[in-house]
């Protein structure tokens, strides 16, 4: 039963997710954290992060990732299933059709419709992760602040858009200095 759960719920993701990775993270968290329980928020950001962090595209590594936390390589095997399934299905009817009726103005009027509905999916879930490290998954007040994540999130906001410096070096910066200041102050 919990792959067929498995399945339906990232079958679900990969028919939602249009416009990339970034749309499908709060269709994931809703799946995997406010319908089926499968994670904590605090997982789910963890989640998020390695998804992130590694090689491919960000839904089908969440897939992989959920699957394997519950269910094993199997449940690994049919989350990423589910996820990749509607998007070679949709890719192959789409590419026919966009190769057939690619001068026709209404088509190119729905791909522009698009963009802000992907837009507004992608900072959903951009700020739902910033409030959980930020504030720790609290309510969003003064004294509920972590300190500690807004400074790193200030700081590699700084290195990547006015210094352009390479992600997987803030990254791998933020996280060494996270973790040398919880160790440093007891945090845990």
């Amino acid at each position: 039963m919990i792959y067929l759960e498995l399945f339906l719920a990232f079958l679900q993701v990969g028919m939602f997710s249009v416009g990339g990775g970034y749309v499908a993270i709060p269709l994931i968290q809703n799946q995997a954290v406010s319908l089926h329980n499968w994670l904590t928020m605090s997982q789910f950001t963890d989640l998020v992060t390695i998804a992130e962090m590694t090689p491919g595209p960000i839904a089908i590594n969440a897939a992989t990732f959920v699957g394997i936390h519950i269910a094993g390589i199997p449940g690994a095997l049919v989350a990423t299933f589910g996820s990749i399934l509607p998007s070679c299905v949709i890719v192959s009817i789409l590419s026919y059709i966009y190769t057939k009726y690619k001068a026709v103005s209404t088509l190119q009027s729905v791909l522009s419709g698009l963009r802000p509905a992907v837009v507004a999916l992608i900072a959903s879930a951009g700020l739902s992760i910033l409030q959980m490290a930020l504030f720790n998954g609290r309510e969003i007040g003064f004294s509920n602040v972590q300190w500690i994540s807004l400074g790193l999130f200030l700081s590699a906001f700084l290195l990547l858009r006015q210094l352009k410096w390479n992600p997987i070096l803030v990254m791998s910066l933020c996280g060494a200095v996270a973790l040398g200041l919880y160790v440093a102050l007891g945090i845990s």
